[in-house]
């Protein structure tokens, strides 16, 4: 008797949707993408806003035609991150990634002296996004650019600081651990780097969690870890068992980004 060979999961079940995975550290955003292709047997995979390999969160991933093509409805509502900045030292990255650039004592800061800091930089504003960054230019991104040593200026961009406050601040070590919750392109190292300069002692990003994004919660997505640490077809079990459709999707996207009303 003849067995037939079973087919792969991917193949018996829909994989187009979208789908929800919290990000490890130390794996880029389209390896992540890389791997969800691999495990979904589909090419047409996209993201709906990248994450540098450092940081952990949030990633909404897109598979399939139907659910790529609405990547940017996934993009436009509110973020929230927390992250944690390391006072007193810049870097040529603004994050831990870069070299250190120069060093400055921290002298008079306290949490008051922080909040006080902190209340003045919400709102709208208009912010230089930082050269290593995943921003294209002539069709590469500008990290492409300046790991030659090659710095692109691009032109201030408008985003939106919601709320913006401060969770811990350890004094001896010159760390301070933020929560903020901004618009679409906000660059949260360039905002460290600003806290840094406006307290007078210059900072740096060490950490970054997206916890929230356009109606989506971190506490709602797939550990990123079991697609990498666990069988092939388990992954794509998990995977499977995470996602959502297009039209769900689509509708907390719509929720999230409607004015709020009286």
């Amino acid at each position: 008797m003849t067995v037939e060979p079973v087919p792969p999961l991917a193949e018996t079940q829909p994989a187009s949707g979208v789908f929800l995975v919290d990000k490890p550290a130390g794996c880029s955003s389209f390896s992540v993408v890389r791997r969800l292709r691999r495990l979904l047997g589909i090419k047409k995979v996209g993201h709906a806003g990248t994450l540098d390999p450092f940081a952990t969160g949030l990633l909404v991933l897109c598979a399939g035609r139907e659910a790529t093509r609405h990547i940017a409805d996934f993009m436009e509502g509110e973020k929230r991150y927390t992250a944690r900045l390391q006072l007193g030292v810049e870097t040529s990255t603004q994050d831990p990634e870069g070299e250190v650039t120069s060093t400055r004592p921290v002298e008079g800061v306290t949490m008051d002296a922080i909040r006080a800091c902190l209340s003045t930089m919400t709102g709208e504003q208009r912010q230089v996004p930082p050269p290593f960054s995943a921003l294209k230019h002539k069709g590469k991104p500008l990290y492409h650019y300046a790991r030659k040593g090659i710095m692109i200026n691009k032109p201030p961009r408008p985003v939106h600081i919601y709320s913006l406050e401060a969770l811990d601040y350890v004094a001896e070590s010159c760390q301070l651990e933020i929560a903020v919750t901004c618009s679409r392109g906000t660059y949260i190292r360039v905002l460290a780097a600003d806290i840094g300069n406006a307290l007078g002692c210059g900072a740096h990003l060490t950490s970054l969690r997206r916890t929230a994004s356009s109606g989506f919660e971190v506490a709602e997505a797939l550990d990123g870890r079991l697609l990498f640490g666990s069988a092939e077809d388990t992954g794509a079990q998990s995977l499977l068992a995470a996602r959502m459709s297009v039209e769900e999707a689509l509708a907390r996207a719509a929720k999230a980004v409607m004015p709020a009303t009286n």
